[in-house]
């Protein structure tokens, strides 16, 4: 029997176990990132604040593997250290689960030095994470600080059917990014104007194929429609398991590829807000129903916020563009997708391309973006991802 130090937010607890010998079964990172996965899921608001969890939680576990002052295995032990104390803070009602699933963790690693070394380093730089992102303005309430609604016009947003729900999350453009200089960092170019070509032809097509009775929408674009209907977060969490799934890196490398993910997908959402209530462009359904449709109803009901741009494709693109140079532009072989909002649909994916694609269509065959709109969200997280990538590194000091 082995004397095995399992952390906690309240201090270092001791446990017994015995060390496995040989190839360990359970892969340390997938196991941790399931955890995550499990515990953060029932969040009331997954699409801001869900994000920021999985951002802090796997930032301090890429800052813990990396330290070399202890010898192997130190690492899966950091990993697992710091992504169990960080989720005992976000989940408490999760604690008993996530202690035990420690414990479970750590009696298959040799116990030694390398091992306690690597808990206590899992812990520490996981309240250190925290104590750095304290009072960001990621909390629901900051994000959904009231916005008071714009007086009515051509091409302004206003609230809309069937809720008529005043503006969710405009206080999200104003909360601490992780390495954005500023949330309008990267804010695009207004949005088409209401006599251009473009503009006539997106409001065309919008009104085609995503109205809820529409006649040219197929099965499969209906399907899609619905199967991204979900939120991002929830949505690319399988994306993100498969990529880690099929890498070969070591645990530090795995760490980061999660850590890296999330902070590109928190400064996105950032970027995305800031240009919506910069601009505050109206919604189709507004531009439909002020004209010649005043019955035209969308597939799906229109989110709570300005359109411009759209945050679901501006996510994808995110994603996309850090799965593409940290794991390459495919996936060593296809995997397959669920999803809360079409429940009988399965999608196979192998290129991350095909994710933003399908995010693009699946906005506009809902009823709820401008094509353009979500061109242009896909290639602001893109260019807010390479910000990413470029200065992660300074997040791991």
């Amino acid at each position: 029997m082995k004397t095995i130090f399992a952390a906690v937010l309240t201090g270092l607890v001791a446990t017994t176990g015995t060390a496995t010998a040989g190839v360990r079964a359970t892969d340390v990172t997938i196991e941790w990132f399931d955890a995550t996965a499990e515990a953060l899921a029932p969040h009331p608001d997954p699409y801001v604040t869900q994000s920021r969890n999985w951002a802090v939680t796997w930032l301090g576990a890429a800052r813990a593997a990396r330290e070399t002052r202890c010898p192997s295995p130190f690492a899966e032990a950091a990993v697992a250290s710091a992504v169990h104390t960080s989720l005992r803070r976000l989940a408490p009602e999760h604690a008993e689960r996530l202690d035990a699933r420690l414990t479970e963790t750590l009696q298959r690693l040799p116990d030694g030095p390398g091992t306690r070394c690597g808990v206590e380093a899992g812990r520490t730089q996981a309240i250190k994470v925290f104590s750095e992102r304290e009072n960001d303005g990621l909390d629901p309430v900051s994000m959904n600080a009231p916005f008071p609604t714009p007086v009515p016009g051509p091409g302004v947003w206003q609230p809309t059917p069937p809720g008529f729900r005043e503006a969710k999350q405009a206080g999200f453009r104003k909360a601490q990014p992780f390495l954005l200089d500023s949330a309008s960092q990267f804010r695009p170019g207004p949005p088409p104007t209401l006599d251009s070509v473009l503009y006539r032809h997106d409001l065309a097509e919008v009104a085609r194929v995503g109205a809820v009775d529409s006649e040219v929408r197929t099965r499969a674009q209906t399907d899609t429609a619905a199967f991204w209907y979900q939120s991002s977060v929830l949505g690319f969490t399988g994306v993100l398991r498969a990529a880690l799934a099929e890498s070969k890196g070591s645990p530090p490398d795995r760490a980061r590829l999660v850590a890296t993910f999330h902070v590109a997908a928190v400064d996105t959402e950032i970027a995305v807000s800031d240009a919506k209530y910069a601009y505050l462009f109206w919604r189709p359904v507004t531009a439909l129903r002020s004209g010649s449709a005043p019955e035209w109803t969308p597939l799906h009901v229109t989110p709570a916020f300005p359109e411009y741009p759209s945050g679901h494709s501006s996510y994808a693109g995110s994603a996309e563009r850090i799965l593409t140079v940290l794991r390459g532009p495919i996936a060593a072989r296809e995997f397959q997708l669920t999803s809360p909002t079409a429940p009988s649909v399965v999608k196979t994916y192998r290129a991350w391309c095909e994710l933003t694609r399908d995010n693009i269509d699946a906005r506009v065959w809902s009823g709820i973006h401008f094509r353009h709109s979500d061109n242009v969200g896909a290639g602001l997280g893109g260019r807010v991802a390479s910000n990413t990538l470029a200065g992660f590194e300074r997040l791991l000091s």
